[in-house]
């Protein structure tokens, strides 16, 4: 539990438990709805996932109301008392601009909020959200739920645990009665029914993200990664990185590549951080690769000679990792020529490929000596060894870029339907054999210049 609990009040009186920990930029955590930040020693995943998420950050957390160590007899749980709780917990903090992450429930509080105040919202991490409570289940599912809490809280606790589609697969029987426990005495069952009743009929924020004007990273499970490419698909400019496994959202082994993309995009560095070279060699990760080649690289250099060559190839190394840089890729290695690369969002390597593209484009335009590169990308899950990335999936990708022609980006179907929705203009190349892979791939180009 943590060291110390602090209080505030809501706008409509509600004691709010909250605490403050750690130490560098400021981070406000919302809870899932159906858990205490004073039980997660009931679930060690839960609570390893929040700490490695949060790391190097000063981390604001709170109980909602009814719930935890907050005021447990109040009446008003609809969508709107659960941003007042938020609104409440950030002023009595103190902090000023700060990184939001919300999860399940909680999703549509943060989303609310950030479109409220985003004048104090630096970045917006949406983890498993849920915008409409009634898409969780038809309403008289839910209804039949609030009912069964009321009735039998502790089986009723143990089946929202296990409720994920895969969870009971992906956690022993330990981890799954102590995630049950956690939910179970995080409340009541009559207060779990009031939550859900009151939620099903006034929690609907998807008129508001279109409204979401700061960078936001959206998490989403493979199971329901419909529901996240629409999440952010509405939300302008936002990524989507898909982590493996099912439904829930905090077994820790499924979720190491997702806590990764989301500390590379709260830019959180402290001395308990992964080095670069852990990120990447997680193996079961859900990453996108990049491929990139200079074409004509051979001749190049013997017409230049290798002096003049290299000074080509420097000019082409800073601008790609200047690139890499600014869209969160993770150099795994180069030739000089060419480049791998790993991202933890789709849409993060797309814009940075077209970014290297235009950055190419207008060294072009202004030097002797042109720089026409390649481009493919195709996204899985890569075994990593040694600071390097293998199997099929890296395959896939330097393939692809093989048959790109020079100033190209071509992607996988994979790689298309992750950027589902998005503002990405794509041209339909058709099917393609693969050696080494059985079925056909479709192939998709990037119109960069458009």
């Amino acid at each position: 539990m943590t060291s110390e609990v602090r209080y505030c009040t809501t706008a409509d009186g509600v004691r709010i438990a909250y605490s403050i920990e750690g130490e560098g930029p400021p981070l406000v955590g919302c809870p899932h709805i159906f858990e205490s930040f004073g039980l997660e020693h009931l679930f060690p995943d839960l609570q390893r996932m929040r700490r490695e998420g949060q790391a190097g950050h000063r981390v604001v957390r709170y109980d909602s109301r009814g719930t935890g160590l907050s005021q447990r007899d109040t009446d008003d749980l609809s969508h709107e008392a659960f941003v007042r709780d938020l609104e409440a917990v950030v002023q009595a903090s103190g902090v000023e601009r700060f990184a939001l992450v919300a999860t399940g429930f909680s999703g549509a509080a943060g989303i609310d909020y950030t479109t409220r105040h985003p004048e104090l919202v630096d970045r917006l991490v949406l983890w498993g959200v849920v915008p409409r409570f009634s898409d969780v289940m038809p309403e008289g599912g839910l209804l039949g739920f609030a009912e069964f809490a009321r009735t039998n809280w502790q089986l009723a606790a143990q089946a929202i645990a296990d409720a994920g589609p895969g969870t009971r697969s992906e956690m022993s029987t330990t981890e799954a009665v102590g995630f049950g426990e956690l939910i179970r005495e995080s409340m009541t069952g009559e207060m779990a029914a009031k939550i859900v009743v009151q939620q099903l009929h006034t929690s609907d924020v998807r008129s508001l993200l279109s409204q979401v004007a700061v960078p936001t990273l959206v998490v989403e499970s493979e199971i329901t990664i419909r529901r996240g490419q629409a999440v952010a698909a509405a939300i302008p400019d936002a990524r989507l990185f898909v982590r493996a496994g099912g439904d829930t959202s905090f077994v820790y082994a499924n979720s190491r590549g997702a806590i990764e993309a989301m500390r590379s995009f709260l830019g959180a560095v402290d001395a308990t951080a992964p080095e670069e070279s852990t990120v990447v060699s997680h193996p079961g990760a859900f990453r996108t690769i990049l491929f990139t080649d200079i074409v004509g690289h051979s001749k190049m250099m013997q017409r230049l000679g290798d002096a003049k060559g290299r000074d080509v190839l420097r000019e082409h190394e800073r601008l790609t990792r200047e690139s890499l840089r600014q869209h969160g890729g993770v150099e795994i290695k180069t030739d000089g020529d060419s480049f791998m690369a790993s991202f933890g969002s789709a849409s993060s390597a797309v814009e940075c490929a077209i970014s290297m593209q235009r950055a190419f484009a207008e060294h072009s335009a202004a030097a002797d000596e042109p720089l026409v590169v390649r481009m493919g990308l195709h996204a899985g899950e890569p075994i990593a060894e040694g600071g390097d990335l293998f199997g099929s999936s890296v395959i896939m990708a330097a393939r692809i870029e093989a048959r790109a022609a020079g100033g190209e980006i071509l992607v996988s179907d994979v790689v298309r339907s992750l950027l589902s929705g998005k503002s990405f203009l794509f041209a339909d190349r058709g099917e393609f054999e693969m050696k080494g892979f059985d079925d056909a791939v479709r192939l998709f180009e990037v119109r960069w210049q458009e």
